[in-house]
């Protein structure tokens, strides 16, 4: 089997929406493939309805959280949508996200950058926008070269000239609310530190005690060194592992399916979720 538990659509930062995005899935040979936009479910419906025979859907997202003034990503699996409070949670950071973009594109003007809200808006296409959006719309002015290039300290990375924090759940509670909708936690990403500061091992041995499942390990932004590290560290906070090519369609390079999710890993997963089941697929539209 071929696992890929991290991808995304329209629906926030990608840009196939729900349905290609299944249907190139299937076409890259992936037998499971999750969906996971930041901190929306709205792309779920339109992934099922072109669901190609052969293919299973794993429903997801990924959560913006902070702790200790860093940045961080948690993937939520198979949890159920509709839970209150953990829905309420995904509103309140989804509801910050255009306020957020709005902040940057000021602090961009303000830096000479003849960016427009309606450019990023339309860029968005009606996604939950985000800071891939704002970089995409450097690359179009000419700015920056592609939208990796967007993510320095001269541009959007934390702390850097154009970025606007906004508003990101501590890890601790997300474990729970994602738990109480019957969902698993993988940190995303965890030692990717181009992308800015890291969270440090103490916390997420702390995080380990707190409920979370997993690490995302396998990833484009992991060199040999940091797998091995997250390797021994899961290995030693009894913690699953995962791979996944955080796909978002033409605005990166990484490809579907480029790493990948160990079967019995995924088994695990599925098994520890009781908000929401695999979608196998019945051959979609």
């Amino acid at each position: 089997m071929r696992i890929d538990l991290h991808c995304h659509s329209t629906a926030s930062d990608g840009t196939d929406t729900p349905a290609e995005l299944v249907r190139h899935a299937a076409a890259a040979g992936l037998d499971v493939v999750a969906l996971t936009d930041h901190d929306t479910t709205r792309g779920y419906a339109d992934a099922i309805g072109a669901l190609p025979e052969g293919l299973t859907l794993v429903t997801g997202a990924e959560l913006s959280c902070r702790v200790d003034g860093v940045s961080m990503h948690m993937l939520a699996y198979l949890f159920d949508p509709e839970e209150p409070a953990l829905l309420a949670e995904r509103e309140l950071v989804r509801d910050d996200r255009v306020p957020r973009a709005k902040g940057m594109v000021a602090k961009l003007n303000a830096l000479g950058v003849p960016v427009s809200w309606e450019q990023v808006e339309r860029i968005a296409g009606g996604g939950s926008v985000g800071r891939p959006h704002v970089a995409t719309a450097l690359v179009e002015l000419g700015v920056v070269p592609t939208v990796s290039d967007a993510f320095t300290e001269q541009w959007l990375a934390d702390g850097g000239r154009a970025y606007v924090a906004k508003h990101e759940t501590d890890p601790f509670e997300l474990i729970r609310l994602v738990k109480a909708a019957g969902g698993v936690c993988v940190f995303a990403h965890p030692a990717a530190a181009k992308r800015g500061r890291t969270v440090p091992e103490f916390r997420i041995a702390e995080m380990a005690e707190a409920g979370l499942d997993g690490i995302e390990v396998d990833h484009m932004d992991h060199d040999l060194d940091a797998r091995a590290r997250l390797r021994g560290l899961a290995k030693e906070l009894g913690l699953l592992v995962t791979g996944s090519s955080d796909y978002h369609g033409s605005r990166k390079t990484v490809a579907l399916g480029a790493y990948t999710t160990d079967p019995e890993v995924y088994g695990e997963i599925t098994r520890r979720a009781a908000g929401a089941f695999p979608v196998p697929g019945a051959g979609g539209a």
